[in-house]
This record gives structure tokens, sequence and C-alpha cells, in this order.
């Protein structure tokens, strides 16, 4: 029997109501799907949030005879309010590129990747993970995830392989991006809890954005500052002139990790000018009198010299601060991407608690979420952390979710996993052998990247599952396992305002690619425990499932009655309980932030304070490496490891082909560096060629290299945060030649 009749045979048992299982009966080439949404005719216009990045904008798809021809922007939804960014519009291009995946391709005695049928495949995957698991014990498989597939998807993967297949180590690469906020929101509010409203761009007096460059990496929050109406201030704090510093009204080009230090000195100042909400930090925080003590060794000179800002900067920065007006922080990478990140957020955590700006309209401590689907993977992946925010380590948690999955509580793992980097050091120490990578490009992205090259070799058995055979990852796989896209399948995306959204299928995926939904659905099959999911027969029966999860935890949607309400509601912002639905004249806001009440999330309902003196950078300048290397994103074109948007001609011709290093016209004379040269940069991992641009947006000693291009991560260091195990991407030390001199 072919694995297409085992998932035929799943579905007829199982399955979706029964007009879409007749359709698969009939149409074997649809792979679970069907053609269309159940909602949608042959010529239609279906609604559909972007697969990009965590903006979660709402695009209008235009069928015509059952295909995807075209889109436009959907100017209801309170989100884009009917803009797009460039990818956006070109969202379907990638669904069309010729290097999709489109059969499972196994690694022969030749050493070349050739196709097989999904049994293959599926027999290939059990017999090798299952013999590395006899062998070396079921610590010895992992898996790493993504922010890219929808919450449905990654509930289940987290799921299958932790109480299916019994695989303890498994995490997503948004330890990548977004790991430093949550652990800093755990820490300080007592949960993952980004507090704002994408309303609050609009409402703020002073926004204060730290090493975040809305205007390329989100567009369209950045057309939400643009929007307001109250004269604001807009503050860049970010060594490198970026786009958004350019449109700022005040642009402090600060030294490289000099930020904890900065935001120490103004807390101080705050303090000792009685500019402090002494009755907010009474009644709804704790740690406030330790952290004033801290403090004594900060102030606002303390905090200009070591960021190398004039006073008059630090201070009128710090005047703004005090105002009295609706002050916001928002951040990006620039401090997630950081080996002190935690205490960074949290320093700007510290500030919005001490002057009361939290929980009302244009304030907050505001993280901005990276990949489309960042704030899913970090409620629902099941990796890092049990389901719904829980903790594998709690007895009672574990029982919770056995009671509403109804399985047995010993398939729940008691330990937490192994984060990202500590799962590719156990793979370089020899007891993780087997490795499945899903939606995520490990061979590109991840830091010192000669180093992840290394390490593979010591896997037994790499399985890649992804849309294009193409990608780095993909061509060192043993296996490769063809998955649907964007557009290719339904489910929800929670957005960086914990807005969740519906994604919908547009698109028939090619050959025998299927929705990774019904990846996981065959493997449940093919390792026998296929019993355990039972309920779990559609992306939205598992969304219901995840609803029942969130009962109770401060991300509660029992109020979501299904897909239906999401779409009649233009998203909805978690939390939103039943009894909250339930009260009479019950109308739900479009916009809605966290804390309003002053109550937070910790046993006792306060908020901490936590702090901790700066530490050096890991990596210095010296004489050998003179320079600062800054990473960050490109162009507003390019997204991640250009996966996708390289797919595209429109997008191709909005940002250079080839890797550029941005060089100060200072050092470039120095160097006897001309415009558009070739120059080597050069860290302690190895080197790398790019074109050399001149600019004064880097400030002298220091260099800036866009992360979308392969090469960049061949220089990063292999630097983490203690606390939230993301790694340190945005400085390192390098030094840079003329080639040709």
């Amino acid at each position: 029997m072919s694995a297409l009749d085992i998932l035929k045979d799943q579905l007829r048992m199982r399955a979706f109501d029964g007009v879409l299982t007749e359709r698969l009966v009939q149409d074997p080439a649809a792979h679970g799907l069907g053609r269309l949404p159940q909602s949608a005719k042959p010529d239609a216009t279906v609604h559909s949030v972007c697969g990009y990045c965590a903006t979660g904008c709402s695009l209008k798809v235009h069928l015509q005879a059952g295909r995807a021809v075209n889109l436009s922007t959907h100017s209801d939804y309170p989100v884009n309010l009917g803009m797009a960014c460039p990818k956006g519009w070109e969202a379907l291009t990638p669904l069309a590129a010729s290097d999709r995946a489109t059969t499972p391709l196994l690694r022969g005695r030749d050493g070349e990747l050739e196709p097989v049928s999904w049994t293959a495949a599926m027999e290939a995957f059990c017999a090798g993970f299952k013999d590395i698991q006899k062998q070396h014990g079921a610590d010895a498989v992992a898996f790493l995830s993504t922010g890219q597939i929808v919450t449905e998807e990654m509930a289940f993967l987290g799921s299958l392989a932790k109480f299916g297949m019994g695989i303890v180590h498994g995490d997503g690469n948004t330890r990548q991006c977004m790991a430093t906020a949550a652990t800093a929101y755990k820490q300080s509010f007592g949960y993952d809890a980004p507090p704002y409203s994408y309303q609050d761009f609009e409402e703020s007096d002073v926004l204060i954005f730290v090493g975040a460059n809305p205007c390329i990496a989100h567009p369209i929050m950045w057309q939400r500052v643009m929007r307001n109406q109250r004269d604001p201030e807009i503050i860049v704090i970010d060594p490198r002139k970026t786009e958004t510093a350019m449109a700022a009204t005040q642009h402090l080009a600060i030294q490289p990790k000099s930020d904890l230090a900065l935001f120490y000195g103004l807390a101080a100042h705050l303090v000792s000018i009685d500019a402090v909400d002494l009755d907010f930090i009474a009644a709804h925080t704790e740690g406030y009198h330790d952290f004033v003590e801290f403090l004594a060794d900060y102030s606002l000179e303390t905090a200009a010299a070591a960021t190398g800002l004039d006073y008059a900067q630090v201070s009128r920065l710090a005047r703004l601060i005090a105002s009295g007006k609706r002050v916001s922080f928002w951040w990006t990478m620039g401090v997630n991407q950081s080996y002190e990140g935690t205490r960074l957020a949290q320093s700007m955590i510290n500030l919005a608690l001490m002057t009361g700006n939290i929980g009302k309209p244009g304030t907050g401590a505001n993280s901005i979420t990276g990949q489309c689907n960042a704030m899913g993977s970090r409620l629902f992946s099941n990796t890092t952390g049990l389901l719904g925010g829980r903790g594998f380590e709690c007895a009672e948690d574990r029982q919770t979710v056995a009671d509403i999955l109804d399985m047995p509580v010993e398939r729940i793992p008691d330990r937490p996993s192994l984060a990202y980097n500590e799962i590719i050091d156990a793979i370089d120490a020899g007891t993780i052998k087997g490795l499945w990578l899903v939606a995520t490009n490990t061979a590109h992205s991840w830091i010192n990247q000669k180093r992840f090259r290394r390490v593979r070799e010591k896997l037994d058995f790499l399985v890649v599952q992804d849309m294009y055979h193409s990608t780095e990852s993909a061509e060192i796989a043993d296996l490769v396992l063809p998955a649907a896209g964007w557009g290719e399948k339904e489910g929800v995306f929670i957005n960086s305002e914990r807005r969740i959204g519906r994604t919908r299928k547009v698109s028939q995926a090619p050959g025998q690619a299927l929705a990774d939904f019904h990846i996981f659905r065959l493997i449940a099959h093919h390792w026998g425990c296929a019993e355990l999911f039972k309920e779990w027969s559609s992306p939205e029966a598992v969304f219901r499932i995840l609803t029942r999860l969130s009962h109770g935890l401060p991300c509660d949607i029992t109020g979501i009655d299904g897909y239906a309400d999401l779409e009649r509601e233009g998203g909805i912002q978690w939390p939103f309980k039943k009894t909250e639905r339930e009260q009479p004249g019950h109308e739900l806001k479009a916009q809605r932030r966290l804390f309003e009440d002053g109550k937070f999330y910790h046993a006792n309902g306060r908020a901490k304070f936590i702090f901790e003196a700066p530490r050096p950078m890991p990596e210095p300048v010296n004489a050998d490496y003179p320079f600062i290397l800054l990473t960050g994103r490109g162009t507003s074109s390019q997204w991640h490891t250009q996966t996708r948007t390289s797919k595209s001609d429109v997008l191709r011709k909005l940002y250079p082909k080839n890797p550029y290093v941005e060089i100060n016209p200072e050092d470039a004379t120095a160097l006897n560096i001309k415009p558009n040269s070739k120059v080597c940069i050069r860290s302690r991992r190895g080197e790398v060629e790019a074109t050399a641009v001149i600019l004064a947006s880097v400030q002298p000693g220091q260099v800036f290299m866009p992360m979308h291009y392969r090469i960049t991560n061949h220089l990063t260091a292999s630097a983490f945060d203690p606390y939230s195990k993301q790694p340190s991407y945005k400085a390192c030390a390098v030094t840079v030649h003329n080639i040709h001199s």
C-alpha cells in the first residue's frame, strides 16, 4: 500500500468533513487539503494573513478558475489598513519557483539525492531515527522548527515529536530572533506578553526605537508611526544611521553594545530628579528599592562616557522620558541578538515601569517580533516550554495537558529541551546523532557557519522538510521531505501585537508536496502513534484543541469559536476569554493592550525590576581585528536567507545581488578602498569577499553587512545571552583590506 493510500484511509476514517474527504479521494493531487478553501468559489476573493514578517498584514487573494492569480490589500484589516510592503505584493511569486521540492529525495549510496515515493521516504525517516534511538537512546534525536509555519503545525510537530516519538530535544529558529524578548517578559511580567497594540504607534508622544529599523524590517509598522498626529519625538538608538534614524527627530549613534549603560544612566537620573511614578511603583511592582541602590554607580555622565554620546544628547533624552507624556520603547534584533540582550530588554522595561508608561495608550516596553509566526512558536510550539507557556518540569502542568489531549501523562517529558545552541553543542559532542529541520535553513542562518558545517558531519541522519530542494540545508540532507508553503495550506499566525489571524489555502502545492500538517499525520501513522492524535484531523480541529489548552492562562483564547470568528472580527488579539465573550453587550475591541489594570502575571500580580551590571563585549577590537562588524536587514525586499524573496524577479531588482559591506569614508580612505571595489573581511572564524559601499551611515571603526547573504555568518561569533540562549549576531571583531592592494 502506498503512502498516499494510507493517507486516504486515514482521511476516510478520521478526517475532515464529508465534502472535503470526497474531494481528496477523487483528487489525490490535492494531497490532503483540497483545491480551494471550503468557503471559496472558483472565482472569488479570500482574505489571508501574509507569511513573511510578524506585522501580520491581511491580503486579498483573487482566485480565477480555482487558481490564485493576483492579490491586493485589505483596507479594513486593523493591522495594515490597506497597505502592503514589497514582499507582501510579491507573496504569490515564490510558490511558482522552479526549484520547489516536489517529491521526497533520499541520498543514495552514490552520495546523490534521488526521488523516492512517500512510502520509501517514511520508511527511511522512521528507520533512520528509530535506529539512532535504539542504539544511542531517545535523546540522540532532535528537531529544529521555525516561526514560518502555521500555529497548528507547530503544535502538531512539537506534540508528535515529544509525545509520540519520544524526542525530548527540539527548539525553534525563533531562538535566533525572539528568545531574548520572551525571556525578558517572562522574568519581568511573569509571562511572555508583549503588551502593546499597533495603535500605540499612532498614540505615543515619544517613540524610542532601540536596535530597530522598522523602515526596512517592518515597513507597515513604520507607516503606522507616520500616521501619528501627535507631532511625536522619534528617537533612534543605533550605532548605524539606518533608514529609520534618517527619518527620526534624533539619532543617538552609540558605541556598539553600550546601550545597557545608557539606560541605567537614564534611570539613575530619573530617580535623582524625582521623575518617577512612585504610586504606580508601590502598587504594581517589586524590587524598585534594590534597583535604586544598584543605580548609585550610574548617571548621565557615565552614560555619555560609555556610549560616546554628547552629554547634551543624553540629557535631552532624559528630559523626554521625564516629560510626563506618553513614552513608548520599541526594540528588535539589535537588542535581542546580544550577549546581554535579556538585561538590555529589561532595562527598557524598568524605565517603562518606573515612569508608569505601561498599560496606557501610546506607552509600553514593546518587542517587535520578526517572523510571521514567532509568537505562535513562543506559545504553542511545545519545544523548550510545554504547550501554552507551561513548564515541562511542573507535574500539574503535565497532567493538565495530558487530560486535555486525552493521552497518558507518561508520554509528556518531565524536563525541557536543550536550547538551539545546546542542541548544536550536543551534536558536536556526539550525543545527538539525528536531526530533523522543519522550514528552517540552519546551514545559512546559524551563527559561526563554518562550525555548523563541520558539526553536520557528525550526524548519522539529517532530515530537511522544506518548500525548496535548493536551500543550503536541503543540499546537505540525507532525506528531503517536500512541503507546501504559505498560500498552499490553512491555519493561523499570531503577530507582534498578539493578533491571531487566519492564513488561507489559495494555491495547490506542486507535485507530491504536502502541507507540513499532513506530513506530520503521515509520520504519526508510520511511526505507530497515530492513535494519540486521532482528534488532530484538520488544522481547525487542532486550533480548537489549542483554545482548550489556553484555558486559564494569560493567553486564554477560549472566546474564539473557530476560524469563522477570526474571519468576522479581522483577527483577534489574545487574551479573549469565553467569559469575556459572554458578557452582556460585549463588543470586541479591534485594538487591545495588556496591563491596563496594573496587574501582571507573577503570583503576586506585580512586575519585577530586574537588573545586572553590563559585561564587556565578548570579542572587542584589537590591533589584528580593528573593526566591529554589525549585521542586520539590508532592504525591505529581502527576507532572512532569501529562500523566498530570491524567487521574485521584482524583489531581486530592488536589492543588490551580491554581498556588500558598508564602510565609513574615513576608513575607506585610510585603507585605499574605492567604491564598488572588492574587499576581504576576515574574522577569527573565516574570511569572505564583498563589494565595498562607502557610506557615512556607519561610524569609523565599524562596518555593516546584511544578514541575508550566505557568507555573512561565516564571520559571526558563537556568543550567547546566558538567560535566553540567543546568539549575539550583531557585533564581532573583523579586519578589512582591499583585495587588490
